[in-house]
């Protein structure tokens, strides 16, 4: 799917093997995610990434953004906590792991220039992407369009085209936030205990390894 400075293009994005995907806003938008329940672990069973969240200072501090860019993104809908919003005085936001990841992106991409437009649409697309996809996926910028690459050879096709491309590893990114999370506290969101230094993704992996 592609992005363009107006969320718009000339025609139908289809994706490749041969070809970085661009990304487009009017497609990524059509197919957002439905929350899902959260399900009621056993006891002394470490809860799945989902069922934990992060406090507003501690995504900031594994994304490396200030709170007040956490909360300008938070207000203008840019990025929303996807555990739990704030909700008048008292409340606290609670943002999943995801939500630190691509807290952590849209900074790099603001770094660089990428054009908001362009930031929202990629947004969306990585919040609609299933959690371990984002593993394996690299987002890059010629400035005028976002494209997903999930391959080497798309990434080469990409550069070969001789314009200054901009290049975001997700799974880097997911990494260096995992490492940032492991040394400070989530909260579970079914009962609000407190955990100290809990990797995000121990479960994940563990998923992996039993479907292996």
């Amino acid at each position: 799917m592609r992005i363009t400075g107006d969320g718009t293009t000339g025609g139908t994005p289809v994706r490749s093997d041969t070809g970085p995907y661009p990304l487009h806003g009017g497609a990524v938008g059509s197919a957002r995610r439905q929350p899902e329940s959260t399900p009621v672990q056993p006891v002394g069973v470490d809860p799945a990434p989902e069922e934990i969240g992060y406090r507003g200072p501690t995504a900031c501090a594994a994304a490396g953004i200030t709170y007040r860019q956490l909360d300008y993104w938070a207000r203008t809908g840019l990025v929303e906590p996807s555990v739990r919003a704030a909700y008048g005085s008292g409340t606290q936001r609670l943002y999943s792991f995801r939500d630190v990841v691509v807290l952590k992106i849209v900074k790099r991409f603001l770094d660089t220039g990428v054009a908001l437009q362009n930031i929202r649409t990629a947004v969306q697309h990585l919040h609609d992407r299933e959690l371990a996809d984002l593993e394996r996926m690299t987002l890059m910028s010629d400035g005028a369009t976002v494209y997903e690459c999930t391959s080497p050879d798309q990434v080469v096709s990409l550069l070969q085209g001789g314009q200054g491309v901009f290049g975001i590893a997700v799974g880097v990114v997911w990494r260096d936030v995992e490492s940032a999370l492991a040394q400070l506290h989530g909260e579970r969101v079914d009962t609000g205990e407190t955990l100290v230094g809990h990797n995000p993704t121990d479960e994940l992996a563990a998923r992996r390894n039993r479907a292996g």
